[in-house]
């Protein structure tokens, strides 16, 4: 037996198999995307989880116009052509190429829209955590202007409190770099010359792995950064034994 475009039919259900099969033992494989150090889909503050969201109605989104297309692929190939009734070229084009797109990027750019703004500085908010980061080839500078007893120094290390908002200020000494803790938020430029600030929050103390997200030179890939949590007691013990003049590694 063979289908309309001539092709036997057990040929063609041997290649679906296939397919399938494929497809399935890809899955363990992307389902090891959703956990590690440096995720994003294992978020932990309240902008990372923002993003993955974003993340996951894109993919389910892709996937679904996905299927759409395969089923509507497969139907104008196997269906037998009717000279007496053109198909509807016009509409076609127009609302698949125009009007579809057009919605689904406009919905997209109005959740992510809203998605990002747990990111921005609130004026009105209160209890706020400051830290200022300077990008070095290959460090990261670390200053706590609201120490007690005047600004602290360190390297590669940020001492936060868990459960209260942070403010980084960020900015370069050199050339572009790019500030970036997976689980905490997203990624925000350090450029010399100016200044960026992103608002994070850990809601519980553990560490938080980051990295430099600009290539920023021969040593971009070392340059490691890392956001560490604390109850009230042991963030005061931890800036304790920070330098008060600056260091460098």
């Amino acid at each position: 037996m063979k289908s309309p475009g001539g092709v036997p039919a057990q040929h063609q259900q041997k290649a679906c198999r296939t397919g399938l099969a494929v497809s399935m033992g890809l899955m363990p494989m992307f389902a090891g995307c959703s956990a590690g150090r440096l995720s994003i889909l294992d978020a932990a503050g309240p902008a990372a989880r923002n993003i993955a969201q974003v993340w996951s109605v894109m993919a389910w989104g892709a996937a679904a116009i996905l299927l759409l297309m395969i089923v509507l692929t497969v139907y104008a190939a196997s269906r037998t052509p009717d000279r007496r009734q053109p198909a509807p070229t016009t509409l076609l084009l127009i609302g698949g190429g125009l009007v579809f797109p057009g919605v689904v990027l406009l919905a997209l750019l109005a959740y992510g829209w809203n998605a990002g703004d747990e990111q921005l500085p609130r004026r009105a908010e209160s209890d706020v955590y400051r830290v200022e980061v300077r990008a070095h080839q290959w460090w990261w500078e670390i200053i706590y202007p609201q120490a007690q007893n005047g600004p602290l120094y360190a390297v590669n290390h940020i001492h936060v409190p868990a459960g209260r908002p942070v403010y980084v200020t960020v900015t370069s000494v050199d050339v572009i770099h790019s500030f970036w803790i997976p689980r905490l938020g997203g990624k925000i430029d350090a450029i010399p010359g100016r200044i960026n600030t992103i608002r994070l929050q850990a809601p519980e103390s553990g560490i938080y792995d980051g990295v430099c997200a600009e290539f920023c030179g021969a040593g971009h890939a070392h340059m490691p950064l890392k956001v560490q949590a604390h109850d009230e007691a042991g963030l005061a013990r931890a800036l304790a034994r920070l330098s008060t003049s600056r260091v460098v590694p």
